[in-house]
């Protein structure tokens, strides 16, 4: 974690707290600018090593993302409306906003990803960045695959993905 606050080079507080979920903990970081308050970050199935910068809290978003997460994962939701932040390069966000519009239950490649994002050959670009993706699921990197139906990797682990890909698939029939 300290890489990504240097990496990211944030001038407000980051705010910490887990929400348990029916797949397991997970670690939220949120941030306030002005009144508004934003999820900036999100941790699946790690190991998460304390971050004597991160100040934990009962933070006031916790509630909303609790209960949106939750539905996702029980399959009755398949839209979250959480406000958040994309802390990244140009480029990882770009990628990421073309995520946000693969349709819920449906899969796109890397080739295909990388061709939208205006890399023809730059899959392993994309790879890059879907593995620097700070919200996972909200920002759904687990719905890009290998052209040849492989499942790739995914930050959270391949098996994390593969369980994120038949829930959806299977919610959507």
């Amino acid at each position: 974690m300290r890489s990504s606050l240097k990496r990211w080079k944030l001038q407000n507080q980051i705010f910490t707290d887990y929400i348990d979920t029916p797949w397991g903990r997970i670690l939220c970081w949120f941030i306030e600018e002005g009144p508004e308050q934003y999820l900036l970050r999100i941790v699946l199935g790690k190991a998460i090593h304390p971050d004597e910068r991160l100040i934990t809290v009962r933070h006031t978003l916790k509630d909303s993302c609790k209960r949106q997460f939750t539905e996702y994962l029980e399959g009755k939701r398949k839209a979250f409306d959480i406000p958040y932040i994309m802390v990244g390069t140009d480029f990882e966000k770009k990628v990421w906003s073309i995520l946000l519009t693969i349709p819920y239950g449906e899969t796109r490649s890397y080739r295909w990803l990388a061709r939208k994002a205006g890399l023809p050959k730059g899959a392993r670009a994309v790879g890059q960045a879907l593995k620097r993706n700070p919200l996972p699921i909200l920002i759904p990197c687990h719905r890009i695959i290998q052209e040849d139906g492989g499942l790739g990797g995914y930050s959270s682990g391949v098996d994390m993905k593969r369980r994120l890909l038949d829930l959806e698939y299977y919610n959507s029939l």
